[in-house]
C-alpha cells in the first residue's frame, strides 16, 4: 500500500493516511522510528509491524484506561476506540483482550443498570437506553425472565409516587384535565400501568382524606 497523506492531529500526533482507504495514528517519533512518509510505499510486513509493536498494544491500554474510569457495554467500547482512529484488527483485539479478563461483561453491566432504580427513569425506559447501548433485547428478555422465576420483579409503584408528589403539589385542586396530563407523562416514561395505577389510587386518596 502507498502512504498519501500524513497529516498533523496534534503537534506531537499524525494521521497516515494509505491509497487502500486505511488510516491510523502515530506520534511523531514513531513516524522517524518508521521512516513513514507521505509517497513512500508501507510493504504489508512493515504495517504488520506497526499494527503489533503499537496500535494493538494502545489500543489495549486505552481500552483498559477507559474501563477504569467507569463500565462500558461492548458497543460503546468499540466506538470509543474507532474514535481513537485505531485499525479494526487494533480495536478487536482489545475488545477480545478486555473481555477475556472480564473487565468487559455486557451481562453484568445490564445486570447492574437494571437493579435497583435510577433518579426517575422507569424499568423499560432503562430495557430502551440499554439497548441503544448495544444490549440485545433477547438478552434483557432473559434477565426479566429469570428475575419474575425468582420473584424479584419490581413494583416501581413508589417511584411513581414520588413523580406526583413533584408534579402535582395540590392533587385536590388538580381538575381531570392535569390529571390526564400527569397521567400520560407517566404513560411516556414507560411505567407498567398497573403500577400507575396502583399509585395513581393511593396519591389522589390519600390527598381527599387529609383533613
Amino acid at each position: 500500500m502507498m502512504i498519501t497523506e500524513i497529516l498533523p492531529v496534534t503537534k506531537q500526533k499524525y494521521r497516515v493516511v494509505t491509497d487502500e482507504q486505511l488510516a491510523f495514528i502515530l506520534y511523531k517519533g514513531e513516524l522517524s522510528h518508521y521512516h513513514l512518509q507521505a509517497g513512500r510505499e508501507l510493504t504489508e510486513q512493515e504495517f504488520r509491524t506497526i499494527q503489533e509493536e503499537v496500535l494493538i498494544k494502545r489500543a489495549k491500554l486505552r481500552a483498559m484506561h477507559l474501563l477504569t474510569a467507569r463500565d462500558y457495554t461492548e458497543l460503546q467500547l468499540r466506538n470509543k476506540l474507532e474514535q481513537g482512529e485505531y485499525t479494526q484488527e487494533a480495536v478487536e483485539t482489545a475488545i477480545e483482550y478486555v473481555r477475556s479478563w472480564h473487565y468487559l461483561d455486557d451481562q453484568r453491566y445490564m445486570e447492574q443498570y437494571l437493579s435497583g432504580f435510577s433518579g426517575n427513569k422507569s424499568r423499560r425506559q432503562r430495557e430502551q437506553e440499554l439497548q441503544q447501548k448495544g444490549i440485545s433485547k433477547e438478552m434483557i428478555a432473559a434477565f426479566r425472565q429469570k428475575q419474575e422465576d425468582i420473584g424479584e420483579t419490581q413494583d416501581e409503584t413508589e417511584m411513581i409516587l414520588e413523580l406526583l408528589r413533584k408534579r402535582c403539589r395540590d392533587p385536590r385542586s388538580a381538575d381531570e384535565k392535569e390529571k390526564r396530563r400527569h397521567y400520560a407523562y407517566l404513560m411516556r416514561k414507560g411505567f407498567d400501568s398497573g403500577d400507575i395505577r396502583r399509585a395513581w389510587e393511593q396519591f389522589f386518596t390519600t390527598a381527599y382524606h387529609i383533613s
